[in-house]
């Protein structure tokens, strides 16, 4: 992996900085994950009993930035970027003939996106209300950090089947 340039969250900053903080860091853990493989190494399915690969995990990530802070905290007309399953499977895990440079540039504009819709908030106890039920900015964030910390964890086992990097 390239060098570590991720920024680690701060330990006294107020809750909003902590959260968003803590967010952008397991954000940039994927990237770094992912760094200085090509399109073979990142599509590749290196463990026998999953086809998790860290493209699709990178488009998964996209989807889930996407889904959460466009389509339900923001309430736009959004859909996925890459519809429908196959065999059980979403299609974002499917990268056999996904284009590398599209996925990272799509994942990087929903964080872009999803770091404006969170600023847009006066409060993290804000709330939307989504299909009858109601969830605050807090909530959000505190999922999507638990979302990318699970993902991280396959993409450190990913990343040291194929290239035997291990690390933060």
């Amino acid at each position: 992996m390239t060098h570590d340039q991720r920024i680690h969250p701060s330990k006294v900053a107020d809750d909003r900085a902590s959260l968003i903080s803590f967010l952008d860091y397991q954000r940039a853990t994927l990237a770094l994950k992912c760094s200085g493989l090509d399109s073979e190494q990142l599509k590749r399915k290196v463990l026998p009993t999953s086809g998790l690969t860290l493209l699709g995990l990178v488009r998964h990530a996209a989807s889930v930035e996407r889904s959460w802070f466009r389509f339900i905290v923001n309430a736009e007309d959004v859909k996925t970027p890459w519809p429908g399953e196959v065999d059980g499977t979403f299609a974002e895990f499917r990268v056999e003939d996904a284009d590398v440079g599209e996925a990272f540039g799509l994942w990087r504009e929903e964080c872009a996106r999803a770091r404006a819709v969170a600023a847009s908030f006066s409060s993290l106890d804000d709330t939307v209300v989504f299909r009858g039920e109601t969830i605050s900015l807090r909530y959000v964030l505190t999922h999507m950090i638990e979302e990318y910390a699970r993902h991280n964890g396959h993409a450190d086992l990913l990343r040291e089947a194929i290239d035997g990097v291990v690390g933060e």
